[in-house]
């Protein structure tokens, strides 16, 4: 049947990649989810124009001009649209290029070399508008190919460019250059008539430092490439050939930190790889959180405030810098003087006069209210002279314009010593932002404008101060719901702001069990990189894992997996077991901060988490003293409930007496037997049990067992609503086990209440999951070396120094 003249046969738009990878973690993708825009007027397979009017009908206005390329040069130079004996049709996918539900032209006539279409000339590789869909932009591409099918019809072969708003970051691409586009290797056949008109794209060099292209205004153009594999934005590969020499150190800022388990991991990964990663900020405004970071590494300058006062200060602090340190060495102002400040504002003790007061120096900064007075701005902590550190006081600026010698040996000091980063000093940032406004654990989420809620308003913050220090390389992670929430707009956000900035970019979920944890745990990664460093690849897994969910449907080609076909050699997925079974038995009353271990190591988790820090598995020393093996003390209620839970897999609360479990699996009190009370007379079956999840829950004090997994482990953990109970103690886990199941070394302490480590423990993901792109700590530092997987591989022999130090 005859085809309506100038419809685009695929597009951006339409077009889907290729390459498909499948694992035992990918959701297979429905049929439904694949959309064809526009396939109304694709040419039907192998319909063909059968008489001159349908010719005409096709070919419109347009014709080649000039004589045919020689047989054998077309052939040869375009071998894969020339039919093979025997051979019916071709598909794109034979060439990894196009989608494989389109078809190569094979019907091939002749090559030309131009063409006219509606009076203007084209040449292989002009660029092209080309026809779109009602109501949206045309396409743009650029002319690969001129031909003639042996039916008359003329075609043009194009590779597509892509717009900001065809790519992933879709309606979050509001920010960029209307003018950008972004390179493919997208390519397919369509009728010559598609063109609507020339175009004119230039590539330009992608730099952080330009906001405004030097183009023309009526050019278009593109300096990086986009490819739907993880959402990939990257430059073109002849950019690389500038790029810096290689630092013996580089610098990380920890952003969100927790008690360290991002930037720890990092730093181990990079250790194993031969390269000195070193967390030198880290920001957090949990004060138990800090403390523990600050307790393992002591090294570390750690900032216990919000991160958007953070980012004021690094503001402030550039301008202090500039005016103390880079200005006055340019002025070679040595005029200044120390000075007093007056009392009347200012009073260490309850004791102090109308005297004056001198300021001995000046020993932190801040931007914030720490004193709480309600004046929130750059602050400095005043030591007064006379006085010890506990009359110190936070004073802002404006009270020291006496003092500007005291306010530039503290500028001068700080900047020798890197104190704060300024633009330019930073390596590689990386965080976390919080994920409460978007975590399908909350109920309340604002699902109309994500953006607008304090608690997801964190990865703009996150983007702001990435924005102001410009630093090598990025990694962010979230929870996968950043994908599924609302369309995923933070997801697509977050990538849109680092492309927006001229960052490279690739969007990764990873299975933290792939990688030798015993949970599930999928998290969302996001990798920026700097347009002069190598953009890293994501790890492939190293292990089986136990299915607990699945990637977002939308988003499947993200998830790191082996692709079809592709060779693989996995270790046996990791239980709680391989853990756990090393520890001693401690019961719901234990409060020792440490204690000896019972056993050694029974399996290679065991041995090389108890390894020292940076040693290597066969080097590997246990350290004698176990930290933090207590657990959260149950009241008398609670206790007595586990006390009543059988000592076997998936037990829980409906093996409790009185409870009966209906047809429709409900779990129900049996109304012919008495309800029983515990001694405080509340039931033993406690009515949220019951109502949970409307009775078919399986969580509420249900013991884990020794060949599982957990599918991820909360902020709170609380037996209440998950399974935490020991499989064979009547407690539920211990601090140090849940520091284990996440990955925490067993030497790494953590401060506070067993409340708030509890709390602290869930940060340990990160600690497993940053090892978890350990790998590419290679590409971090620019080590052009092979791939390794994401972790190293518990029971293969440590044969390298990239394997010194992994528990996955």
């Amino acid at each position: 049947m005859p085809v309506a003249n100038g419809c685009v046969r695929r597009s951006p738009r339409t077009v889907e990649s290729s390459r498909k990878k499948r694992s035992v973690l990918a959701t297979e993708q429905q049929s439904s989810e694949r959309p064809k825009i526009g396939s109304s007027c694709k040419k039907a397979k192998n319909e063909l124009p059968f008489n001159l009017k349908e010719v005409e009908a096709a070919n419109g206005s347009t014709f080649f001009v000039g004589e045919p390329v020689p047989d054998d040069v077309a052939r040869q130079r375009w071998s894969h649209h020339y039919l093979q004996k025997g051979a019916e049709r071709m598909n794109w996918n034979s060439t990894h290029i196009f989608d494989h539900d389109d078809e190569v032209i094979l019907n091939v006539k002749c090559h030309y070399l131009k063409a006219n279409v509606s009076g203007f000339h084209l040449n292989l590789g002009d660029c092209v508008h080309v026809k779109g869909e009602k109501g949206k932009q045309d396409y743009i591409g650029r002319i690969l190919e001129f031909f003639e099918t042996t039916k008359g019809e003329n075609y043009f072969t194009v590779q597509w460019f892509y717009r900001a708003e065809d790519t992933v970051m879709k309606d979050q691409a509001g920010c960029h250059d209307k003018k950008r586009l972004f390179y493919s290797d997208l390519r397919n056949d369509n009728f010559l008539d598609c063109v609507v008109s020339k175009a004119t794209v230039v590539q330009v060099p992608s730099s952080v430092e330009l906001k405004f292209r030097p183009t023309p205004s009526h050019h278009l153009y593109y300096d990086m490439k986009y490819s739907m594999e993880y959402s990939t934005f990257q430059i073109m590969e002849s950019a690389y050939s500038n790029r810096e020499s290689r630092k013996s150190e580089m610098s990380l800022l920890d952003l969100y930190c927790g008690c360290g388990g991002m930037s720890t991991g990092l730093c181990y990964g990079a250790k194993a790889a031969g390269v000195n990663l070193v967390t030198k900020w880290a920001v957090d405004l949990d004060e138990a959180a800090c403390q523990s970071l600050k307790l393992n590494h002591p090294e570390v300058e750690i900032r216990n405030e919000k991160a958007e006062d953070f980012l004021e200060l690094l503001k402030e602090w550039s301008k202090l810098c500039d005016q103390y340190v880079i200005s006055a060495c340019r002025s070679g102002n040595r005029n200044l003087r120390t000075s007093k400040l007056e009392e009347t504002k200012h009073k260490p003790s309850a004791q102090r006069s109308s005297k004056e007061f001198e300021v001995l120096k000046l020993v932190s900064i801040c931007y914030g209210d720490p004193m709480d007075s309600g004046k929130h701005g750059l602050k400095f902590k005043v030591r007064w002279k006379g006085y010890g550190p506990e009359e110190d006081s936070w004073e802002p600026l404006e009270h020291l314009l006496n003092c500007k010698e005291r306010v530039k040996d503290f500028v001068r000091d700080g900047f020798s010593t890197k104190l704060l980063p300024l633009p330019g000093d930073v390596d590689a940032i990386c965080g976390g932002p919080p994920c409460q406004g978007i975590s399908g654990y909350n109920r309340f989420r604002n699902v109309d404008a994500p953006l607008d809620d304090e608690r997801n308003r964190q990865i703009l913050v996150f983007m702001d101060i990435v924005q102001f220090l410009k630093p090598k390389y990025v990694l962010m992670e979230n929870v996968v719901d950043i994908l599924k929430f609302a369309k995923a707009t933070l997801g697509r956000y977050a990538l849109s702001r680092l492309v927006e900035m001229n960052y490279q970019a690739r969007l990764g979920i990873m299975a933290a069990g792939c990688y030798g944890l015993p949970q599930f745990r999928l998290r969302a990664f996001l990798w920026g990189c700097h347009p002069n460093e190598k953009l890293p690849q994501f790890p492939l897994p190293t292990h089986e894992t136990i299915l607990k969910g699945g990637a977002p449907v939308e988003f499947e080609r993200n998830l790191v997996a082996f692709d079809e076909g592709q060779p693989r050699m996995l270790e046996k997925a990791v239980v709680l077991e391989d853990v756990l079974s090393d520890l001693p038995i401690v019961t719901n009353e234990e409060n020792r901060e440490k204690m000896k271990y019972k056993k050694a190591p029974q399996t290679d988790f065991q041995r090389c988490i108890r390894m020292k820090n940076y040693e290597s598995l066969e080097s590997a020393r246990s350290n004698p003293i176990l930290y933090d093996h207590r657990p959260r003390r149950l009241g008398e209620d609670d206790y007595f409930r586990i006390s009543q839970i059988p000592h076997r897999k998936g037990a829980n609360f409906r093996d409790l007496p009185g409870v009966i479990i209906s047809s429709d699996n409900i779990a129900r009190l049996d109304s012919s037997v008495e309800r029983k009370l515990l001694p405080s007379g509340r039931p033993l079956v406690p009515d949220y049990a019951l109502n949970y999840w409307n009775g078919k829950s399986v969580r509420s004090f249900a013991r884990l067992w020794w060949d599982e997994v957990v599918p991820t482990v909360l902020t709170f953990p609380d037996c209440h609503c998950q399974a935490i109970v020991h499989p064979e103690q009547d407690r539920v886990l211990t601090i140090r086990e849940t520091a284990r199941i996440q990955g925490f070394p067993d030497y790494y302490r953590f401060c506070g209440t067993v409340k708030e480590r509890e709390v602290l423990r869930k940060e340990a993901n990160r600690a497993k999951d940053a090892r978890g792109v350990e790998d590419e700590a290679i590409e971090i530092t620019m080590v052009e070396a092979s791939k390794h997987s994401i972790l190293v591989k518990i029971g293969r022999k440590v044969t390298s120094q990239m394997e010194c130090y992994s528990c996955d």
